[in-house]
This record gives C-alpha cells, structure tokens and sequence, in this order.
C-alpha cells in the first residue's frame, strides 16, 4: 500500500532539520524585536535620543596618552580612535612578549638541568595562580609607584631616565628624506616575506635548505641603514632634559602602560609556557631519537623536528590564550590606563550618557579584534595540519 505523502515528509531529516531551523529564526527575531522596541521605549521614557550623533561633538576631556594627534577641542569620534589604539597597542605588544617567553618558559620546563626546571616550575605555578588584577596592581602600586621624583629619577648615560613618571626616552625627530627610511624598511619586510615563502617552496621541491630567516634579518636592518647612509642621516633625537618639576623633550612611557603590559606578559607566558610544554611532549621519541641518529644537534633537533611538529598541538590553546589577553587588557581601567574601556566606555559615556551606542560599539570593537586574532590563528594551524598528513 501506497503511503500517505505527508506521513513521508515527516520523516524526512532534511525537511525536519529546515523546520527547526525556520522556528528557531523566528524566535530569534521576535526575541531581538522586542528587546529593541523595549529599549528604544525605555529610552524615550527617560529623555534620552539614540544615534551616533554625539561622536562629533567636542570630548573637553584630555587623554594621557595619544598615538594621533588628540585635545581637549577634539571630538568624541576622535576619542574613540584614541582608545581603540591605545587597547590594540598593548595588547600587541603583550601578545608578542607574553609568546616568546612562553615559548623559553615551556623549553625550560623540560629542559634536562634540574635548576632550569624547577626554576620554570615554580614561576608558572606562582604566576597562573595569583589573579591578573593584583598582579597589575602589584606592579603598578608595589614597583612603579614608590619610584623616586624627576629630580632623583634613575639616570642612565643621560638619556634615559626612570622615575614616577615613568620611562623617559630620547624621541627621533624626522627631518626631510627621512620618509625614505621607513619606506625602505617596509620594503624589505615585503621582501622578506617573500624570501621566506620562495625558500620554503624550494625546500619542498628539491629539499635544499636556503638561510631565508638570517637572510630576512639581514634585509630588515640593513636596508633602513642604507636608506639612512644614503639621504645623509636625515635624523636627529630629541633628548629629554629635567627642568623644574618634570622633564622636558623626548618621549615619555606611562607607568600605567608598563604595569599593564608587563603584568598581561608575565600572566600569559605561564599559561602558553604549560601549552608549549604539552605541545613537546606530544612530539613521539622516536623523531626525536630520528634526528639524532642522523647527526642534528639538539638546538637543530628542536628547531627542524620537534617544534615544528607540535605546532599543530601548540597552536589551537594559544589562540585562546591571545584572545583572553586581548580581553584581560580591559583591567587597565583600575590603574587609569586610557584604553577603549577607560576613554569611551567610561568618560565618553559618563558625559554623553549614551550607553546602548557605547556599550554596542565597545562589544563589536573587541569581537573583531577577536574574529580577526582567530582567522590569522586559524589560517597558521592550517598551514601546519596540512603539512602533518
């Protein structure tokens, strides 16, 4: 007997799947239609206009450090860009600290010289055990503020100098043709790059190894150097000097800004150095036994065989850990470091009292910034899986 052609659709996965899929949409929407309407509701019930209007009017507050050009007369919007950069500025510079010691941290742990060990031992499991939070005050409050005055401020060759103020530097100062350095300095990283990728391939084709990285390394400090010997050194520094109070002239790195830095640093190496440990320890014995048998050293054995291979362990785990730090670096707001929280989400909202817009935008800047972290992680795992199979 014939069945009954509704019966059959029932039991059909794929129209079932497509229902659920279709109920689940609606409830969706409906859910976010009310939520908008209700805000917008309770907004008008308070006297409070929505849009984005307010990023062009006049901030009047100022910003203790700016990477553009930033005043009291500047608008909202450029208050925004002003957080926004000071955020992806310490946590890129965090990220690349935090990696390169996690890295020598996980290499130690399994190092054979029982001080080294235990030496890395005991720093991960005090580190990734004390809360991110006391560890930026510790070094904010403990270690940067009881730092002397300007004028008893640790002075080194006097150019550098370390005080409460923070880190005073000599600031280079560009004259004309000195675009021509940067401009040479991109250049070689665009061919080193280049360089790299062309030496892999060759390696691949006809196994020969090309010494791409030193050769990298030579392009990227020599070329700006020439660049430089050529134009005729179209640079000066600008000293700092003390006078009165404070100092005057070269270039000044907040103490806020280093106590953030270094406690997001210290705090994510221990977690990548524990990755990096299991990553090595995933690599079979027998590899590295492979690579001794044919001669490398252990520096080359690392380098060439194990390291490589425990990429694709590493790799996954150190991608959460970078997005974490990207996130943890809105703690800066406890030590007055201007970052997106501190400069938009806070004195930005307190005057404007726009909080849904502020609050949106601040999410959607930290989801790209964490989508985008992702897809460059995602991308390097998949270049390592593939040359695994």
């Amino acid at each position: 007997m014939e069945q009954n052609p509704k019966i059959k659709l029932i039991h059909n996965p794929r129209f079932r799947s497509l229902v659920i899929q279709a109920m689940l949409l609606t409830a969706f929407v409906v859910l976010a239609g009310f939520a908008i309407s209700n805000t917008a509701r309770n907004l008008e019930k308070a006297g409070i206009t929505s849009g984005f209007g307010f990023l062009k009017e006049v901030a009047g507050f100022d910003v203790s450090l700016a990477l553009i050009g930033y005043s009291r007369s500047a608008s909202y919007g450029r208050a925004f860009m002003v957080g926004l950069l000071n955020t992806l500025l310490v946590s890129s510079l965090a990220i690349f600290f935090s990696t390169i010691l996690g890295f020598l941290l996980g290499i130690a742990r399994l190092s054979g010289n029982w001080l080294v060990s235990r030496m890395a031992v005991v720093y991960i499991e005090i580190i990734r055990n004390v809360p991110l939070l006391l560890q930026i005050l510790f070094w904010y409050i403990a270690i940067l503020n009881p730092l002397p005055r300007p004028r008893q401020a640790l002075n080194l060759t006097d150019m550098f100098f370390l005080c409460n103020r923070g880190l005073i530097l000599p600031r280079p100062v560009g004259e004309p043709g000195f675009i021509v350095t940067p401009a040479a300095l991109l250049m070689a990283v665009a061919a080193s790059a280049a360089l790299i990728r062309w030496a892999g391939r060759r390696q691949l084709r006809t196994g020969l190894r090309f010494p791409a990285y030193y050769t990298a390394a030579g392009l990227i400090i020599g070329l700006p150097l020439l660049a430089l010997a050529v134009t005729g050194f179209p640079v000066h520094w600008d000293i700092p000097v003390l006078k009165g109070f404070n100092f005057r002239g070269g270039m000044t790195v907040l103490p806020e800004f280093i106590a953030l830095c270094l406690a997001l640093s210290l705090y994510a190496a221990a977690f990548i150095g524990e990755n990096v440990r299991s990553g090595i320890m995933s690599v079979d014995r027998g590899q590295i036994e492979a690579a001794r048998a044919l001669g490398h050293r252990p520096g080359m054995t690392l380098r060439l065989v194990v390291i490589p291979q425990a990429m694709r362990v590493i790799i996954p785990p150190l991608t959460s850990q970078h997005l974490t730090l990207v996130k943890n670096s809105s703690l800066a707001v406890v030590i007055g470091y201007p970052d997106l929280i501190h400069v938009f989400a806070g004195t930005t909202l307190n005057q404007t009292g726009q909080a849904v817009e502020i609050i949106s935008v601040t999410m959607l800047v930290y989801l790209t910034i964490s989508l985008i972290i992702s897809m460059i992680m995602n991308r390097y795992n998949k270049k390592y899986a593939i040359r695994g199979r």
